[in-house]
C-alpha cells in the first residue's frame, strides 16, 4: 500500500479544518445521481439511448443513474467522481488523479475527448441535490475508506463509452465507482440502484475489478494493438506515414 492519504491526496496549500476530526470519524457514502440532472441535452439523449436498449431487450425503459462517492477519513473529506467533459486544464484544483480517452484513444489527445477521475478534498458533487435515495452509507471503517482513496490512483483508464476490456458492457462513471468499491472489499452485490432504475457500466467495473493484474495487462496490450492497427490503416489509406498519424503520448 502506498503512502498515507494525508500526504498523498491533500495539496500542501489546502485549507486546514478548524476542528480536526477524531480517529473514529470515517465513512463511505454512495450517491445515485439521475443521468442528465441539471442538463436537458444529456437527459434527452440518455432517454433515447435507454429506449433503444429497452426495445432490443424486450423490456420497459428504466431511469438511468450515474454514481459518485463521498469519503471521509480523519484527514478530511473527499469527493470521488468520474467527470466528462473536463471543464478546464486546472485538474489539480479538483483533485484529478486519473484521465482517460472518450470514444477513441486517438481523440483523447484533445481535452474535450478526455474524462477525469477526481479525488477532490472538500469537493462538491454538482447535482447532489437531485440524488435519489442518497446518500447510501457503505462503511464507517477508516481502513476501508483509506484503502479506497489510495486505489483511485490505480484505476484502469480504458476508453469511456466503449467495451475495450471485453466485459460485455461499456466503461463509464459507474464502472469507476463499482471498481473502487469492489477492490476496497465492499459487498457490491448488495448495492442496487433506486427502484425502477439501472446503472449502465456498473457490471463492467465489477468484472474488471475481479481480474488479475496479468489479465488486465493482456487486455490493455490488445486494446493498444487495435488502436495502433487502426492508425496504421488510416495512414496507409491517406497515403501518409503511419508514425505521423499515431496519437501523441
Amino acid at each position: 500500500m502506498g503512502s498515507p492519504v494525508a500526504t498523498q491526496l491533500r495539496p500542501t496549500d489546502a485549507p486546514v479544518a478548524s476542528i480536526a476530526p477524531s480517529a473514529s470519524e470515517a465513512s463511505i457514502e454512495l450517491y445515485w445521481l439521475p443521468l442528465g440532472a441539471g442538463g436537458w441535452f444529456v437527459r434527452l439523449n440518455g432517454r433515447i439511448w435507454e429506449a433503444i436498449h429497452a426495445r432490443r431487450g424486450r423490456r420497459r425503459p428504466l431511469d438511468l443513474y450515474h454514481t459518485a462517492l463521498v469519503v471521509r477519513v480523519p484527514e478530511g473529506r473527499f469527493v470521488v467522481e468520474n467527470c466528462w467533459p473536463i471543464p478546464d486544464a486546472d485538474g489539480p484544483a479538483r483533485g484529478v488523479l486519473v484521465e482517460g480517452p472518450v470514444a477513441s484513444r486517438r481523440l483523447g489527445r484533445w481535452r474535450v475527448f478526455r474524462y477525469e477521475v477526481r479525488c477532490w478534498p472538500d469537493g462538491v458533487i454538482a447535482d447532489a441535490d437531485e440524488a435519489v435515495g442518497s446518500p447510501v452509507p457503505l462503511s464507517d471503517d477508516p481502513l476501508v475508506a483509506r484503502r479506497l482513496l489510495e486505489l483511485v490512483r490505480s484505476l484502469p483508464s480504458p476508453v469511456w463509452g466503449r467495451d475495450e476490456l471485453g466485459t460485455g458492457e461499456m466503461w463509464n462513471s459507474n464502472s469507476v465507482i463499482a471498481w473502487l468499491l469492489a477492490r476496497a472489499g465492499l459487498p457490491t452485490d448488495a448495492i442496487p440502484p433506486p427502484a425502477g432504475g439501472r446503472a449502465p457500466g456498473w457490471q463492467a467495473g465489477l468484472a474488471v475489478a475481479h481480474r488479475s493484474p496479468a489479465m488486465m495487462g493482456a487486455a490493455s496490450s490488445k486494446a493498444d494493438q487495435a488502436e495502433g492497427h487502426d492508425a496504421h490503416t488510416a495512414a496507409i489509406e491517406a497515403g501518409g506515414s503511419p508514425a505521423a498519424s499515431a496519437p501523441a503520448g
